[in-house]
């Protein structure tokens, strides 16, 4: 595996725009909350230390990573955010309960995104068993919540120029 022994949440502050004048809405699933937290504080101090004033994040919870889609149309339909970051873990068990939910929320936050013309960062870890996800979410690969942050901040200030 190419990222086995790379931090993959490594980025140069100078390219990334700054968000002073941003409106950011992160939703987390507070299923897998160990990890899920652990995204969350990723996302939110890079959000900050990238301008993002502390009151134009607001942060929602639902209880699993199928209700992010609805919670980020939700907070999209308010016409108050830039852009949403979508925090949650689906970690591979026995059933095919696994391929439906990553299938599911991965459209339905692709639908509410192209729906709204409004980035969406992708921050659902689909991992093969939870030691996976621990290393995508501050352990040896670094933290995914980062990753999006940084995306939102991208994506925001690229559909500004449009």
């Amino acid at each position: 595996m190419a990222t086995s022994e790379k931090n993959l949440s490594e980025y140069n502050k100078e390219t990334i725009p700054n968000g002073a004048d941003f409106k950011i809405g992160i939703v987390v699933s507070t299923w897998n909350e160990k990890i899920t937290s652990n995204l969350l504080l990723g996302a939110q101090q890079t959000l900050l230390d990238n301008g993002v004033n502390e009151h134009d994040i607001t942060i929602e919870y639902v209880p699993g990573a199928f209700e992010l889609p609805l919670a980020c149309q939700l907070m999209l339909d308010t016409n108050k955010f830039d852009g949403v970051i979508a925090i949650g873990v689906v970690i591979q068990g026995e059933t095919k309960h696994f391929d439906f939910v990553c299938a599911g929320t991965t459209h339905g936050l692709m639908d509410v995104m192209l729906k709204h013309s409004k980035p969406i960062a992708f921050c659902v870890l689909t991992d093969e068993n939870e030691q996976q996800s621990i290393d995508r979410s501050g352990g040896i690969h670094g933290n995914k919540g980062i990753e999006c942050a940084d995306a939102c901040l991208n994506m925001i200030a690229f559909k500004k120029k449009y």
